[in-house]
C-alpha cells in the first residue's frame, strides 16, 4: 500500500496529462466478441499503436473498465503501465483478473468466468503527449444445456380424434444463452401446421441465470404413426459455433380397428418335425389387438384351444398334425372377409429296418447284399459304416468274397439333408465262418538263440468257431504258456521255451472246420563267456605303458652291465684281444598280440618284456655245446 500511495501522484499527473494529449495519434485493436465456456478463462487482447514513430511515449498508462449488464455506468478493474500493475480491489474482479503487457498490447485475463461476466469490457490507452484511445469487447459466455428429456403420452392416441392430441413432451433444461427446441417424426422436422401440428413452448430462467426450455407436440396421428418414432433436438450456442443434441426416439400407441389378419408359424424356425412344439402367431393390424380364435380348415366348427389371446401352441406334433391352420378376431363376425390361414406340414422319419436282421452267418468266399431303408416325408441319404469308418453309401450294401475281416458289426445311418435333426439308424452283425488262419505271412519261423536263453514264440489264429491253440515242442522240456486270450473271432497263445539245445515247436490252430499249423525252428548257440569285459582302447593303452617300461628296465640293465665290465667285475672266459660279433635276429625286437583271453594278455607281455633275440652263445646252449669262453661287449637295449 505504501508502493501505491507513492506511484499514484504520478499516474494521476500523467492521467491529467492525457486531456491535453490529441486522441488521433493512437490507434487502438480489439476483438468485437470473446466467447468463452462457464468456468473457462478467457482472454481478450488489446493491441494498440502510435502513429507518430518520431514520438512515442516513454510512458504509457492501461486502464481497463467493465460496463454492467443493463446498467450504463463503467467501473474501472485495472490500471497500471508496463512497469507495474494494479487490479483494483472491492470489484467483481479483484482476485480473478490480470493484465500482461508489452509496448504494443495488454491483454486482460479473467479466470474462472461465470454467467454475469457477460458484459462489455474496455481498454483504455493513454500515451500523454503522443495521444489516448479506447476500444472495447463483449464477452460472451456459453454453457451447453443437458441432454433433452422426451416423454410421450402413456395412454393410447385414437385416430378418430378431430383435433390434434398431446404426443409428447421434451425439455431441456440448465442452458445459456436459451437453447431452441425442434420436433422430428421418422427424422423429419416437424412445421406447426393448424389442426394438424402445434408446438407449445415454455421458457424459464432461474436464479442462477440459467434457462429451461419445455416444449409441447400436439399431433393429429393416423394409422401409419404405429410405426412412426418421435424425436426432439436441443440447439444451442457455443464458441463459434452452434451445437445439437438429439433425444432418443419414441413410439406413440395409436388406436385404429382390424381390417387384416395375419397367421403364421413362430417357432420352430425352419422346417418341422415330428416331437417339436410348434407356435402359431395370429396377428391383426387393428390396434388395440383383439382376441383370436383359432380352427382347422378341416373342422372349422372346432375351436383350438389357445392360452394366449394371439398364439396356438402345438406339443408335440406328429404327421397327423400337418394341415391347413386359420385364425379370426373373435370381434368380428364376419369370418370369411377378415382372417388369417397359413399351412403346417410336420415332416418324418420312420426307423430304419435292414435286412438281414441282427446276425447273419457266411462262408469265407461267399457274397452278401444288405438294404437298409426308412420311409420319410423328405428325401433322404443312407451310409454305412464298420468300426467308425465308412464302407458304403446308398440303401443297398454288397460284400464280395468275404474274408475274416468281412466280419464285424455294419450300422447303416439315414439322415434327411433339409432337416438335420432327422436321423436314425440300423445295424447288421455279419459273422464268417471258416476254417483256421494264422495271422503273418511266415508259416515257418526260424531263429538263432543262445543257449539257456528263454524265447517267446507267439501264434495268433482267427476263425469261426474260434480256433483252439495247442503247442507241441521238441528238444526242450522247460517251456509254459504265458499268454492265453481268446473272442468271438481270434485266439491268442504265447509260450516261453527255454533253449537247451535246437528245438523244433509247432503251434495248431483248430476248429471244426480245419486246422493250421505255424512251425518254429531254434538253433541253439553256445554262449560265450569271458572273465571280464575288455576293451580294446583301454587295453592299447596298458600295453604301451608296461612296453615303455621294460625297455627303460632293459637300458638301466644294460648300463649297469657295460660299467661293470669296464671296472672289472666281470671277468672273461679268453685273455687276449676280443672280437666283437653281432647276430642279426630272425625275429622281430617286440611282438605284441591282442586278444580276449587273459591268460593270452599276460603271456603277451612277458614275451614282449624278454624279447626275441638270440645270441651265439644261445645257440650253443641250444645245440648242446658249451658256450664260448669269450666275453661278449654288452649294449644297452634300444
Amino acid at each position: 500500500m505504501a508502493l501505491l500511495r507513492r506511484t499514484f501522484p504520478t499516474l494521476f499527473l500523467h492521467f491529467c496529462l492525457l486531456n491535453w494529449s490529441a486522441w488521433a495519434k493512437v490507434e487502438l485493436t480489439m476483438h468485437k466478441d470473446v466467447e468463452v465456456y462457464l468456468g473457462e478463462s478467457a482472454q481478450i487482447p488489446c493491441q494498440y499503436n502510435f502513429t507518430d514513430a518520431d514520438n512515442e511515449p516513454s510512458f504509457v498508462m492501461i486502464q481497463w473498465f467493465v460496463k454492467a449488464a443493463g446498467n450504463s455506468a463503467r467501473k474501472r478493474i485495472f490500471y497500471g503501465d508496463v512497469s507495474q500493475q494494479i487490479v483494483d480491489n472491492n470489484t467483481d474482479y479483484s482476485g480473478r483478473i490480470e493484465v500482461t503487457s508489452d509496448q504494443q498490447e495488454a491483454q486482460l485475463t479473467i479466470r474462472d468466468v461465470q454467467l454475469n461476466d457477460e458484459r462489455e469490457f474496455f481498454c483504455q490507452v493513454n500515451g500523454l503527449a503522443a495521444g489516448n484511445a479506447e476500444g472495447k469487447t463483449h464477452l460472451r459466455v456459453f454453457a451447453p444445456p443437458e441432454t433433452p428429456v422426451i416423454e410421450g403420452v402413456l395412454p393410447g392416441i385414437s385416430i378418430t380424434n378431430e383435433v390434434p392430441s398431446k404426443v409428447a413432451s421434451c425439455e431441456a433444461r440448465n442452458g445459456f444463452p436459451k437453447p431452441n427446441i425442434t420436433w422430428y417424426r421418422n427424422g423429419l422436422p416437424l412445421v406447426s401446421a393448424p389442426g394438424y401440428v402445434n408446438v407449445l413452448i415454455l421458457v424459464t430462467q432461474q436464479s442462477s441465470d440459467f434457462y429451461s426450455v419445455q416444449s409441447t407436440l400436439e399431433y393429429k396421428v393416423v394409422k401409419e404413426d404405429k410405426d412412426a418414432h418421435f424425436s426432439c433436438e436441443v440447439s444451442f450456442f457455443v464458441p463459434g459455433a452452434i451445437r445439437t443434441v438429439e433425444s432418443h426416439s419414441i413410439n406413440i400407441t395409436v388406436h385404429y380397428p382390424t381390417t387384416m389378419v395375419e397367421l403364421w408359424k413362430e417357432s420352430p424356425q425352419g422346417l418341422v418335425k415330428e416331437g417339436d412344439t410348434v407356435a402359431l402367431r395370429c396377428q391383426g393390424d387393428g390396434n388395440p389387438l383383439p382376441s383370436f380364435i383359432f380352427n382347422r380348415e378341416q373342422e372349422l366348427d372346432v375351436d383350438l384351444e389357445s392360452n394366449n389371446a394371439e398364439v396356438l401352441m402345438l406339443s408335440p406334433v406328429s404327421r397327423k398334425d400337418s394341415g391347413i391352420y386359420q385364425c379370426r378376431p373373435l370381434d368380428n363376425n364376419d369370418y370369411a372377409e377378415v382372417k388369417g390361414e397359413m399351412q403346417l406340414t410336420v415332416h418324418y422319419l420312420d426307423p430304419a429296418v435292414v435286412v438281414p436282421k441282427d446276425s447273419e452267418f457266411m462262408l469265407k468266399g461267399e457274397d452278401l447284399t444288405a438294404t437298409c431303408n426308412a420311409l420319410s416325408s423328405l428325401d433322404t441319404d443312407t451310409v454305412w459304416y464298420k468300426n467308425g469308418k465308412q464302407v458304403g453309401k446308398g440303401n443297398t450294401l454288397h460284400l464280395k468274397d468275404a474274408t475274416y475281416e468281412t466280419t464285424g458289426e455294419y450300422i447303416c445311418e439315414v439322415t434327411v439333408p433339409s432337416l438335420p435333426a432327422l436321423h436314425t439308424s440300423g445295424s447288421v452283425n455279419i459273422i464268417v465262418q471258416g476254417g483256421p488262419q494264422l495271422v503273418g505271412v511266415e508259416q515257418e519261423v526260424q531263429m538263432e538263440e543262445a543257449t539257456g536263453r528263454m524265447v517267446n514264440l507267439s501264434c495268433e489264429a482267427q476263425g469261426h468257431p474260434v480256433p483252439i491253440i495247442s503247442w507241441n515242442i521238441i528238444g526242450s522240456q522247460n517251456w509254459n504258456e504265458v499268454v492265453s486270450k481268446a473272442n468271438e473271432h481270434m485266439t491268442h497263445s504265447v509260450v516261453s521255451v527255454k533253449v537247451t539245445s535246437d528245438i523244433s515247436a509247432s503251434c495248431n490252430a483248430s476248429n471244426d472246420m480245419g486246422t493250421e499249423v505255424k512251425a518254429f525252428s531254434i538253433r541253439a548257440i553256445p554262449r560265450v563267456t569271458s572273465a571280464a569285459p575288455f576293451s580294446p582302447a583301454e587295453g592299447s593303452g596298458v600295453i604301451i605303458v608296461v612296453i615303455i617300461l621294460c625297455l627303460l628296465l632293459l637300458a638301466i640293465l644294460g648300463s649297469v652291465l657295460y660299467f661293470l665290465h669296464k671296472k672289472g667285475k666281470i671277468p672273461c672266459g679268453r685273455s687276449g684281444k676280443q672280437e666283437i660279433t653281432k647276430e642279426k635276429t630272425t625275429k622281430d625286437d617286440i611282438v605284441v598280440e591282442m586278444k580276449t583271453n587273459t591268460k593270452n594278455e599276460e603271456a603277451v607281455l612277458l614275451k614282449a618284456v624278454n624279447g626275441d633275440k638270440k645270441g651265439p652263445n644261445d645257440q650253443s646252449m641250444a645245440d648242446g655245446t658249451p658256450p664260448s669262453t669269450e666275453e661278449p661287449i654288452g649294449e644297452p637295449a634300444q
